[in-house]
């Protein structure tokens, strides 16, 4: 092959009045070579691959699809069944070079910053250390492109309820919202389609209507098309995140507000050192300025009133002035709850700290319920602690008889506790030791043995005889592999001896 630049020679030459013949001797050419180079101008030619196997593009196309888009099994079709003689490397490189296998990669246009034209929202997940214990926390970040200001916050769970919520805390925050926000592909905001043309969900439109701008998903691999709101997550991870220690997820976000409001306000960006915080004042100008008073997003719940005169909510119970159970309204609100009834606020509780479960509230200034609910999820963990200390054998019962997955924990632990409270401590621990050996858990059995041994007034119960010889039986060692045997029978053996 002939490269560019003694193509470029060969031209030079002939215009300055040299011949074919000595051009060829000085370059060591063939005459025909030369000839078909100044014909061309000087261009070398642009080389052509020639197909070996042809295919039609598309009987290739309705075989891939047909396939489910598995090459091997398109080439082992054309191979076995339609005789063509193609390689598995020319097949996959066919079907990259139709764009069948994979789309053709496009440009991207680059967008220029103007001032109050967009912003940008994506969230990330992290694994973050609360308090000492890993917590896997979603990120959430809103960015404005032109002054770079962000607005950061950590969820549990990020649903389309919090992303409504984060963005007019956020732009309620700053006052000011670009008209576009771009946001990837994600199923909170976009109904259907990708990209450009991708259908909002109408919902989150008629949202971003009420703040005045609209979204905007970027195509489908161009990432960089919000690349200044990836930028921003790597500053998280490798600024805010590191050598910062949390212990609860409102401090975790106490001091992400301050480190994305504040620190970073005054801090220079970038080459040029735009400072968000100046460069916010000049976008304030061409950003739509949103009412002082905008209504915050929320859900609305029915519930029941409970005897108690409580309204239960996500494990915590609020409770509803009045005397009558009837239902409620509960109006979820980011940060608040409100109790509605026949049109009228009855109540208003500030949501509970992260991890707060079953816990009664109750409006400061209103009178006290005059009753409480006793009997919710009573923990047992004192009466098992108890029992445990009288001694060892109860320690082992308690982890046979609590082994099981189904058996109802905490009653069990009630009811052996008042049990031990209602006979002599002997005699408990004796009862414990027959139900072991006979896998007994069974309440009413227990105390049918506790009867039965205050009846033996202190003479030992006979012991079942056992003939050791039970495990060389084929039906014993045929029966290893089964479950373990039902003992319920034997609870008519002692009701007989108790009679």
């Amino acid at each position: 092959m002939i490269d560019a630049d003694k193509c470029n020679a060969i031209l030079a030459l002939h215009q300055e009045g040299m011949g074919v013949r000595e051009i060829s001797r000085r370059l060591r050419l063939g005459r025909n070579t030369v000839r078909r180079i100044i014909r061309r101008q000087g261009r070398p030619p642009a080389p052509v691959r020639g197909e070996k196997v042809r295919i039609d593009p598309e009987a290739l196309k309705a075989l891939y699809k047909e396939c489910d888009g598995r090459a091997q099994r398109v080439h082992e079709k054309l191979v076995e069944e339609e005789g063509v003689e193609v390689t598995y490397p020319t097949l996959t490189r066919r079907l990259r070079e139709l764009g069948i296998s994979a789309p053709a990669k496009s440009r991207c246009a680059q967008v220029p910053d103007e001032p109050g034209a967009e912003m940008q929202h994506d969230t990330t997940v992290y694994t973050i250390r609360l308090d000492g214990k890993p917590a896997r926390l979603v990120a959430s970040l809103i960015y404005l492109r032109f002054s770079k200001r962000r607005y950061l916050k950590f969820y549990r769970a990020f649903t389309r309820f919090k992303m409504k919520g984060f963005l007019h805390e956020a732009l309620t925050f700053w006052g000011y919202a670009a008209r576009t926000c771009i946001i990837d592909n994600t199923n909170l905001a976009r109904l259907r389609g990708t990209g450009a043309t991708a259908v909002i969900v109408p919902e989150m439109e008629r949202f971003g209507a009420s703040y005045g701008f609209r979204f905007l998903c970027h195509a489908l691999g161009h990432a960089n098309r919000k690349a200044g709101e990836e930028r921003s997550f790597w500053t998280v991870e490798t600024n805010f995140l590191p050598g910062r220690t949390f212990r609860s997820l409102e401090d975790l976000n106490a001091q992400a507000l301050e480190w994305a409001t504040a620190r970073l306000e005054h801090r220079p960006q970038g080459k040029a050192g735009l400072v968000p915080a100046k460069a916010f004042e000049h976008e304030c100008g061409y950003l739509l300025e949103l009412p002082g008073h905008l209504p915050a997003p929320y859900q609305v719940h029915e519930r029941g009133t409970d005897q108690y005169g409580y309204a239960a909510f996500e494990g915590n119970y609020y409770w509803v002035p009045g005397t009558k159970r009837e239902e409620v309204k509960v109006l979820q609100y980011a940060d608040k709850l409100k109790l509605y009834q026949a049109r009228e606020c009855l109540a208003e509780y500030p949501l509970p700290a992260d991890g707060v479960k079953n816990a009664k509230f109750a409006p400061p200034g209103q009178p006290q319920p005059r009753h409480n609910p006793s009997n919710r999820r009573r923990p047992t963990e004192e009466e098992e602690k108890r029992l445990r200390a009288m001694d060892e054998r109860v320690g082992r019962y308690l982890d046979f008889a609590l082994k099981p997955k189904g058996i109802e924990r905490h009653h069990f632990l009630r009811q052996l506790f008042a049990l031990s409270r209602e006979i002599s401590p002997e005699v408990f621990l004796r009862t414990l030791e027959r139900a072991l050996r006979y896998r007994i858990v069974a309440m009413d059995t227990l105390r049918r043995i506790a009867m039965l041994l205050l009846d033996a007034s202190e003479q030992p119960l006979p012991a079942v005889d056992i003939d050791e010889s039970f495990r060389t039986r084929d039906a014993y060692l045929e029966g290893r592999l089964t479950d373990a045997p039902d003992f319920s029978r034997y609870n008519h053996i002692l009701e007989d001896d108790h009679e």
